[in-house]
């Protein structure tokens, strides 16, 4: 409900999914259901062998990139993709989206990866899947920690993000739709503008994400 709430989707567009670790099993927004028409028992539970479990629709299209994403990295709770415009307006243009000041380096340590184009191969063979293996490619690629850079552009497609849980996933997706925003304007403003200084990136992470953190209410 957040999706629409924070205009990050139109119409069915986008989705978002939660796993129990403990289980195995992650539920996940059914394929093509219209966000005011949903209720919690129209979601879909699957199991990381991606066989459905419960559920009386079938689930979202990009079930199968969930999938290897909740595979791949352990930490993940939580998995959301949008078509929200900033971000994808980054994607389609190919781009990372650098860390030109604070408000990206609170949330995102670095530029915000944007993956290679999948091949032709890629796309007609199992497409959702590979798109979650590009994903994994470009940030180990990187060397990239997924908890310390949430999020993820596909190239000519759009964001995906993750958290902690569900609800954090959600809330990266919508910061994430902010900076790339930020980014962009600063590019208007001013073409040749660089990345903001490491040291400034690292100082604005660090005090939200790192052991030695101050940020917030202890």
């Amino acid at each position: 409900m957040e999706l629409p709430r924070r205009g990050l989707v139109t119409y069915t567009w986008g989705n978002v999914s939660g796993i129990d670790r403990e289980s195995g099993y992650f539920v996940i927004k059914p394929s093509g259901v219209s966000y005011e028409k949903l209720s919690w028992e129209d979601l879909v539970v699957m199991d990381l062998a991606g066989n459905k479990i419960e559920g009386r629709y079938e689930p979202s299209s990009d079930t199968r990139t969930h999938l290897e994403l909740y595979r791949r990295y352990q930490e993940l709770g939580g998995i959301v993709h949008t078509h929200s415009r900033e971000a994808v307006a980054w994607a389609q243009a190919g781009r990372d989206i650098p860390s030109y000041g604070t408000t990206h380096a609170d949330y995102f340590l670095g530029p915000v990866p944007c993956t290679r184009s999948l091949t032709e191969e890629e796309v007609q063979g199992d497409y959702e899947k590979n798109t979650g293996l590009v994903i994994i490619e470009t940030l180990e690629e990187r060397g990239i920690n997924p908890r310390y850079t949430p999020a993820v552009l596909c190239c000519n497609h759009g964001p995906f993000a993750w958290g902690k849980d569900a609800a954090e996933a959600v809330y990266h997706a919508v910061v994430l739709e902010e900076v790339a925003r930020m980014a962009r304007l600063t590019e208007q403003v001013n073409g040749e503008t660089l990345p903001a200084p490491k040291y400034i990136q690292e100082k604005h992470f660090y005090r939200k994400h790192g052991e030695n953190a101050y940020y917030g209410q202890r």
